[in-house]
């Protein structure tokens, strides 16, 4: 792929998302909660977390704090299936 045609690709917007963790419930559960719940998520505190694009993990990172925002230190990359 030459330049000019990746330069058309490098354009086009994809979803990203940042993944601490997971957890599976009843619908009893779901319908009974209320602020303040806590949910306990499906991994430890010091594992890092995904960082998908269109649902595909494709890096690692830790949360950070930026002023009064959160962000991402990325940790590796994964490597292509290929």
């Amino acid at each position: 792929m030459d330049a000019k045609n990746l330069d058309v690709v490098l354009d086009v917007k994809v979803d990203l998302t940042a993944r601490l963790g997971s957890s599976q419930l009843p619908m009893r559960e779901i319908v009974d909660l209320t602020p303040g719940t806590v949910l306990q998520l499906d991994r430890q505190a010091k594992d890092p977390i995904e960082l998908l694009v269109n649902n595909k993990v494709v890096a690692y990172g830790e949360v950070v704090v930026l002023e009064d925002k959160f962000g991402i230190k990325i940790s590796s990359i994964v490597e292509s299936s290929e």
